[in-house]
């Protein structure tokens, strides 16, 4: 039996409120593929109209050859965004993915019960390619898990540092959300999240289904109330763009060979352009 999604009336800064859109565009994971994200924005950037919404689904970052230039290139459209007649900040939204969660999650290492088991599990799903396009060797990382609470700490300085290199990269990480909806007092509303989410339970109370719940997603035929439907952007199994009459699956397989997705949706939930690169 599916949960009723609590949409409070006051705002909740973890997830992003995109009131009574005209339209949403959604890009699915972009995995670090700067080159096929700019030529989706190419490709966008002619179509925007006073009145959408914009959000991005997570996974900007990891396994792909260029996540500075991925961040990069997602604050210039920013701005070029913003320059257009009648949009404003709010008709951007950016979700957590899980290599941001795990970014997130490395900077606290320190605290982890087993950073060695952490950090090698979190190297092997992505994490790594991410730490050297910012130039950051991680077998320090390593060197560091074994000198002890002290290393760890010494080392995410080192990270952190390494992020302020590049203007604009540490303030986009902390306005990531962990979903976005239109309001519930549209005909249609509809709920973005990054990979999964458990019906059963209202959406304050997910955790972190929102980037590790995503195996049973295709398996959703009924509405997540007050929400007629649900889009996300990465596919753990990735089994390619899927629709049903409540869920859209974005992922084209952009990182591991395949494409970088935007779909567009109409106020009434409805795909009207799907763009892949």
């Amino acid at each position: 039996m599916f949960h009723t999604a609590a949409c409070n009336s006051a705002p909740d800064p973890r997830f992003a409120l995109m009131g009574q859109p005209r339209r949403v565009w959604a890009i699915s994971a972009v995995h670090a593929e700067a080159r096929r994200l700019m030529t989706l924005h190419d490709l966008l950037y002619p179509l925007i109209r006073p009145g959408d919404r914009l959000v991005y689904l997570g996974n900007y970052t990891g396994h792909g050859p260029d996540p500075v230039g991925t961040i990069d290139e997602i604050l210039t459209f920013r701005r070029m965004v913003l320059a257009l007649p009648g949009m404003m900040a709010g008709d951007i939204a950016y979700l957590r993915g899980g290599q941001e969660e795990m970014w997130q999650k490395l900077l606290q290492l320190q605290f982890a019960p087993a950073p060695g088991p952490t950090l090698a599990w979190m190297m092997d799903n992505g994490l790594q390619p991410t730490l050297a396009g910012y130039g950051i060797d991680p077998q320090k990382g390593r060197y560091a898990v074994q000198e002890g609470v002290m290393g760890l700490t010494k080392w995410a300085g080192h990270i952190r540092e390494a992020l302020r290199r590049h203007p604009g990269h540490d303030v986009f990480s902390t306005h990531l959300r962990r979903a976005a909806y239109t309001s519930d007092e549209t005909p249609y509303p509809m709920l973005f999240v990054h990979a999964g989410l458990d019906p059963t339970r209202p959406l304050h109370d997910q955790g972190d289904n929102f980037w590790w719940g995503g195996q049973h997603f295709n398996n959703i035929h009924l509405p997540y109330a007050p929400f007629q439907k649900i889009v996300r952007g990465l596919d753990p199994e990735r089994q390619g763009i899927h629709f049903n009459c409540v869920t859209a699956s974005l992922d084209g397989g952009c990182g591991f060979g395949g494409t970088l997705v935007c779909a567009g949706f109409t106020a009434a939930g409805d795909v009207f352009e799907v763009i892949e690169t």
